[in-house]
């Protein structure tokens, strides 16, 4: 088995603005495994939220690849390595590769149903609350709308963009930089402007004062949530989980997480870093299990792939081509 990686750099079309900071390219990596006859790829983002980069991803990919790898024990050494960015590269490009290698669809293998057609927000970055309304006028009333909102000026900045907006809902993203107070003065005047979900209102670890809090509006778990183990911790402080491939490590993680969290009551959020149609195409075959979809990455940068998904309205098609996981080289 050989595994190549490949640190690519993807240009944005504007500027990319949350409350911790703000970038104009995505750092990706292009990982590949090939048994000699097929070849599986993924793409993953390192997140210096999480302590990762570039240079420690690709330390963890040489590091695994160090190891005697085959078919037989593959699967059980990515399932070794921790969650995060690495080993969803090591595990998406697996699954694409096991396509291949057996001719039958990654959602066939794991006994998912054809992904439909779904909507998908669009996201809006920091900005002034003029620059933001008219960012929102821009793309024509889309059913949903992702807003990144620091402690700043929230209802203003919100008002502003509802009022660019009548037709569309809302979900904010605060990326940890609220408070409680933030949050319990805000949220009643959210609601009213047709904002239906909150995420990340506090920071991860330190969002107790959520348990005792009865919010308006449904509040989803990011950086709170990353592997079937947060969930216990989650369960009296969010009713939604956000979902990204590069928090779970991969999609095997990501297919257990929905299940037990829906069992245990709560809805799903599938999200996505900014990147490529690639990185975006595991995580889609979950849609249907989502109550909200968030895998607008291809939206954001300045070249996808020609065979990427197809956006049209606030709605997100299937991929028709051979872009990852169909079983087709």
């Amino acid at each position: 088995m050989t595994i190549t990686l490949v640190h690519q750099q993807l240009p944005l079309k504007h500027i990319f603005r949350i409350a911790r900071g703000a970038k104009t390219q995505a750092d990706v990596v292009l990982l590949t495994i090939s048994n000699g006859q097929y070849t599986g790829k993924a793409e993953a983002v390192p997140y210096a939220r999480y302590k990762e980069s570039i240079d420690t991803v690709t330390q963890q990919i040489r590091s695994f690849s160090t190891q005697v790898i085959n078919l037989e024990n593959i699967n059980s050494l990515i399932n070794l390595m921790p969650a995060g960015a690495a080993r969803n590269a090591l595990d998406c490009a697996w699954w694409d590769l096991q396509a291949k290698l057996s001719g039958t669809a990654v959602a066939e293998l794991l006994n998912l149903a054809p992904a439909l057609p779904c909507i998908t927000a669009q996201t809006l970055s920091i900005d002034t609350p003029s620059a933001m309304a008219s960012s929102v006028a821009k793309l024509n009333n889309p059913p949903l709308v992702k807003v990144k909102l620091d402690n700043q000026d929230i209802v203003l900045k919100m008002t502003a963009i509802a009022k660019a907006a009548p037709n569309s809902q809302f979900i904010v993203d605060a990326n940890e930089a609220w408070t409680i107070n933030d949050l319990v003065n805000c949220v009643t005047q959210l609601k009213a402007l047709n904002v239906v979900l909150i995420e990340q209102p506090l920071p991860a670890g330190k969002d107790d004062e959520l348990i005792d809090f009865n919010s308006t509006i449904p509040l989803c778990a990011d950086e709170s949530c990353h592997t079937r183990a947060d969930l216990a911790y989650l369960k009296e402080r969010y009713q939604v989980i956000n979902i990204k491939l590069d928090k779970t490590g991969g999609l095997s993680e990501a297919v257990l997480l929905s299940q037990a969290a829906k069992a245990q009551g709560f809805q799903i959020m599938l999200g996505c870093m900014v990147a490529s149609s690639l990185a975006m195409a595991p995580a889609a075959l979950l849609v249907n299990e989502a109550a909200f979809v968030d895998l607008d990455g291809p939206l954001l940068v300045n070249n996808d792939y020609a065979e990427g998904f197809k956006f049209e309205n606030g709605v997100m098609y299937p991929l028709t081509s051979r872009l990852w996981g169909t079983g087709s080289e």
